[in-house]
C-alpha cells in the first residue's frame, strides 16, 4: 500500500504503539477470564483493570460498564435491551443517528413499539421543540447521539435528557465519536446509558462498551456463560479488552488538540467554494463535513486518495450506498449538494503542513474535474 495521508479518523484511527505494546502479551496465553486456575486469574485481573480504565476516562463507575464487541453492539444493546426489560410503548430517536441505533430502533416496531423520529435544524442540532412535542405524549426511552459521526456536531444532551427525564424517559446516547475529542461525563451527561468504542481512540477495533445506570432493567442480547454479570455473554477477548483500557488510560495524557489544524483547513476549503455542513454549531474539534457545487462526493474522494489523501464521503458504516446523506437530509440540504459531501476527520498525527498539501492536492483535482466538464460541453 502507497503511502498516504490518513484524514478518516472518524471511521477508525491507527492503534497507538503503547497499546499495542499492552496488548501483546495477551495474545500468546489462554487468557479465559472465566477459569479459576492462575492463567485465569491475571486474566481476571487483567480485564478488571481495563474495566476501571475505562470508566475513569468516562466519568463512570467501573460495576455500570459492560464491555462489548463495539459501538455497535453497544447501541443495539441499549435500544433493543433497555425496550425487552419494558412493556412495549414509545421510543424516540434523533433523525441524525448512526444505523447502530436508527436500526435496532425501527427493528423494535415489530415487538409492537411505537417510534418517533426527532427532527434537527439546519445547522444539525436537535430540535428542543421537536422533542418537546414528541415527548407530550409517553416516551420510554430517547436515544440522542451526543457527536454526529458525520458533521462533528455535538448536542446539548444533558439539556435534553433533563427533558425526557421529567417526562419519565430513560435517555440513551451515542458517545462513541465524543469519546477522546471533547470531555466526556457520564454523570454530567445526564443519561442513563451511554455507548462508547475501542478503535476511535487508537485502541483496537472489535472493543466497545455500554455504560449503562444499573438501575435500568436491561435485559441481555446474548445469552450463554453468563458473563459480565450476566449482561453480554461470551468469553471476553483479553488482548482487545487490554488495549481499550490502555488506550482509555493514554487519552489524560494525550487530549486531543487540533481544532487550529482543522480551522486552517475550513479556510483554504471557503477559498476553494466549498460549504461547511453544521459550521455555526458546537462541533467536534477534529470534524469537518463540507460539499463544493458542482462537484460530485465520491468522485472527489477518489482523485483525491489518488493524490495521496485518505479521506471519506460519509459515514463508513454506510459507505455502500450512494444515496446522499441522512444526515444532510435531516438538515435540510438540497441533494444535489448533499450528493458532493466529503468528510474530513484529523487525528492527532496530523499537521498544519499536512493540510496545507491536501489544499493545494484540492485546488489541483478541482481544476482537473472542472476542465474536464467543460471539454465534455
Amino acid at each position: 500500500m502507497t503511502r498516504s495521508v490518513y484524514f478518516d479518523h472518524n471511521a477508525t484511527t491507527p492503534l497507538n504503539p503503547a497499546v499495542k505494546e499492552a496488548m501483546w502479551p495477551w495474545l500468546g496465553i489462554p487468557a479465559n477470564a472465566s477459569s479459576r486456575h492462575q492463567f485465569g486469574r491475571a486474566a481476571r485481573q487483567a480485564l478488571e483493570t481495563a474495566r476501571e480504565q475505562v470508566a475513569a476516562a468516562v466519568g463512570a463507575h467501573p460495576s455500570q460498564l459492560v464491555f462489548t464487541s463495539g459501538g455497535t453492539e453497544a447501541d443495539n444493546l441499549a435500544i433493543r435491551g433497555i425496550c425487552d426489560g419494558l412493556k412495549p410503548s414509545s421510543l424516540a430517536v434523533s433523525s441524525i443517528e448512526h444505523p447502530a441505533v436508527m436500526r435496532p430502533a425501527q427493528s423494535m416496531q415489530q415487538r409492537g413499539w411505537k417510534l418517533a423520529v426527532i427532527g434537527v435544524e439546519a445547522d444539525g442540532r436537535i430540535s428542543a421543540d421537536q422533542l418537546a412535542d414528541t415527548l407530550a405524549q409517553p416516551v420510554a426511552l430517547v436515544s440522542m447521539m451526543l457527536a454526529n459521526n458525520e458533521t462533528g456536531v455535538l448536542q446539548d444532551i444533558p439539556a435534553l435528557a433533563e427533558m425526557a427525564r421529567k417526562r419519565g424517559a430513560l435517555v440513551h446516547t451515542d458517545a462513541v465519536q465524543a469519546l477522546g475529542k471533547t470531555r466526556l461525563n457520564f454523570a454530567e451527561l445526564n443519561v442513563n446509558a451511554m455507548s462508547v468504542s475501542g478503535h476511535k481512540i487508537g485502541g483496537p477495533q472489535g472493543t466497545g462498551a455500554l455504560i449503562v445506570d444499573k438501575r435500568v432493567d436491561m435485559q441481555a442480547l446474548l445469552y450463554g456463560g453468563g458473563q459480565e454479570k450476566g449482561r453480554r455473554s461470551g468469553t471476553e477477548n483479553i488482548a482487545a479488552i487490554v488495549g481499550f483500557g490502555r488506550a482509555c488510560e493514554l487519552l489524560a495524557s494525550y487530549p486531543y488538540q487540533g481544532e487550529a489544524v482543522r480551522n486552517s483547513l475550513e479556510t483554504g476549503l471557503k477559498q476553494a467554494g466549498a460549504i461547511i455542513f453544521g459550521e455555526n454549531a458546537p462541533r467536534l474539534p477534529n470534524t469537518t463535513f463540507f460539499a463544493i457545487p458542482g462537484i460530485d462526493g465520491e468522485t472527489l474522494v477518489m482523485a483525491l486518495d489518488r493524490a495521496g489523501f485518505a479521506v471519506a464521503s460519509g459515514s463508513a458504516c454506510s459507505s455502500d450506498s450512494s444515496d446522499p446523506s441522512p444526515v444532510l437530509m435531516a438538515m435540510g440540504v438540497d441533494p444535489s449538494l448533499a450528493q458532493g459531501a466529503v468528510r474530513i476527520s484529523l487525528g492527532p498525527e496530523n499537521t498544519a503542513e499536512e493540510v496545507q498539501g491536501f489544499l493545494l492536492a484540492l485546488q489541483y483535482e478541482l481544476s482537473r474535474m472542472q476542465n474536464m466538464t467543460a471539454i465534455a460541453v
